[in-house]
């Protein structure tokens, strides 16, 4: 049985690892630091993109669990089908929550109270007073209401806000209160003063912010993507931005990066993030915490943290 791991940290740099095992680096290098067939445990380089991410799984014939370091799985997904029967795909639940919520409330508060004005009013020694709207009494919809959605509705409480609603992929109820199912946002979306996405990219949620979807929103809205960009339509997105009818705030986008000379950089009514809902101090420390005890029970063979599927 091989005993290599993969990790894209260096060792040293994460307390708690088992012993019984060899640790390789890699970051996503051209180079690998071993022969992937010898690899039992992957960890997958963060933010490095799907060519990356899958580039080793084809040869890693011995592997036996892939573990991300972030909330979605579909920069792994294509290189799945090539692997063997049970090899557990893991996702980075727990790491992320903190700092995803507060960039979705930083977005949010900044595209309501005209912040990025502001800070064009400061560079042309303008002074830019007057009423702008508040968070206090508006009504959010979260669509996508995993783990990151329900620490979003946790920075959400002190807003005083009219009302939260909640949507995932099924109907359950939680100590808040209900969350619909994909099939009531129909209903939803045209109550909703703003509305974030938070769900993963999934065959269901690709396109989800499609042109039917942004016109039942209502008159004023505001768009938060903090998922991924393709569950949002940029053409249909841009032609509510560009008419004034609804605003928007997107921490991802499609394409991603986004290019120079793209329509969206100067769309009206937009404020854009770099893709940087996880990317804060918050996240090492978390990760290499997931990183050990995913380990230490692999080492153990105890049930893993965070399954997301099992590959047949």
């Amino acid at each position: 049985m091989t005993s290599d791991v993969w990790l894209p940290v260096p060792t040293d740099g994460i307390q708690g690892l088992p012993e019984g095992f060899t640790y390789r680096f890699w970051d996503g290098g051209q180079g690998f630091p071993a022969d992937p067939a010898d690899c039992a445990f992957y960890v997958v380089p963060y933010m490095k993109g799907t060519e990356i991410a899958v580039r080793p799984l084809a040869a890693m014939t011995s592997v036996r669990a892939v573990q991300t370091l972030s909330a979605g799985i579909d920069h792994v997904e294509p290189g799945l089908g090539g692997l063997p029967a049970g090899v557990q795909l893991c996702n980075a639940r727990g790491v992320h929550e903190a700092s995803t919520a507060e960039l979705t409330l930083a977005l949010i508060l900044a595209s309501l109270r005209g912040i990025p004005g502001f800070v064009h009013g400061q560079d042309k020694e303008e002074w830019r007073a007057g009423f702008y709207p508040a968070l206090a009494d508006k009504s959010v919809l979260i669509v996508g209401y995993g783990s990151i959605g329900a620490a979003i509705e946790d920075r959400l409480t002190p807003f005083e806000c009219a009302r939260v609603a909640r949507v995932a992929r099924s109907a359950r109820t939680t100590e808040r209160g209900p969350v619909h199912p994909l099939a009531d946002l129909p209903g939803l979306l045209p109550s909703a003063d703003v509305v974030i996405l938070s769900t993963p990219l999934t065959e269901a949620t690709q396109g989800l912010a499609n042109a039917g979807f942004l016109s039942r929103m209502k008159d004023g809205a505001l768009l938060v993507n903090v998922s991924r960009g393709p569950v949002v339509d940029t053409k249909a997105l841009l032609a509510e931005l560009e008419s004034g009818r609804l605003r928007a705030a997107l921490d991802v986008t499609d394409p991603e990066p986004l290019p120079a000379g793209h329509p969206l950089w100067h769309a009206p009514g937009l404020l854009i993030s770099p893709h940087v809902g996880g990317s804060t101090s918050a996240f090492m420390p978390r990760a290499k915490r997931l990183i050990a005890g995913q380990l230490t029970r692999f080492a153990a063979g105890e049930p893993l943290h965070n399954i997301v599927l099992t590959t047949s």
